[in-house]
């Protein structure tokens, strides 16, 4: 493996590895705090990587929610990984044997980092995406295990702990509001939202939103890629 890959892909997760190692910690905290240990700690971070919805999760397991409220829950806090499909469907279309865990591996902050970067070497542009997708795993699940750790030995309280993922999403639209010219996706999104939350109220808009924005971007691809043709 070229060693130049390596690096240009660390040093391009360097500024998710500053987040998502203190944001794991905390996660890895509260759960410690909710009576799961460090194996459900690691577990967590190595099959489900997703920051939200393992913070969620920490409330769905100590209420022992049901398999649908869980299932639905994970639909919602989730959703938003379909318009990552949706723009990364032809950048992916031939990673072959890596495509698997580029997709699984699709966060918010490693979406930020690879969706405007086509990296050091054209030759080897899977690997380099690849790379950046699983230093960015290995940091949050660092910081899962530490978190747990610290949990199980050191008193803490956990009020609020959960809003430093909105802080999180606040700092990725940023990033990608500047580093990005297209700000037709980032609009889509603000305006429906906002109109779902006073037609339906904040405890049903999101799933109606996640729709809605789904189909206004797919709608919008389609036009584009048809105005390409002409």
């Amino acid at each position: 493996m070229n060693k130049n890959i390596i690096k240009a892909a660390w040093v391009k997760s360097i500024p998710v590895m500053t987040g998502y190692i203190p944001l794991g910690i905390g996660f890895g905290i509260l759960l410690e705090k909710n009576g799961y240990g460090v194996w459900w700690s690691l577990a967590m971070g190595l099959f489900i990587f997703a920051g939200s919805m393992q913070y969620v999760g920490v409330g769905l397991l100590a209420s022992g929610a049901s398999f649908l409220t869980t299932a639905l829950t994970t639909l919602m806090v989730n959703a938003r990984h379909l318009f990552y499909g949706i723009s990364m469907a032809d950048k992916y279309k031939g990673a072959g044997k890596k495509k698997p865990y580029l997709i699984f591996a699709l966060t918010d902050e490693t979406y930020s980092l690879v969706v405007s970067d086509d990296g050091p070497d054209k030759e080897n542009l899977y690997m380099f995406w690849f790379l950046i997708s699983l230093f960015n795993q290995i940091y949050w699940v660092v910081g899962n295990v530490i978190g747990s750790l610290l949990g199980s030995v050191i008193p803490f309280r956990t009020d609020g702990i959960e809003f430093v993922m909105t802080a999180l999403f606040v700092t990725v639209v940023v990033e990608q509001w500047e580093n990005t010219k297209n700000h037709f996706p980032a609009l889509t999104g603000f305006v429906v939202s906002l109109a779902c939350l006073l037609l339906f109220g904040p405890d049903q808009f999101l799933i109606p939103s996640m729709i809605l924005i789904t189909l206004v971007l797919t709608l919008g691809r389609n036009a584009a890629e048809k105005k390409e043709e002409e």
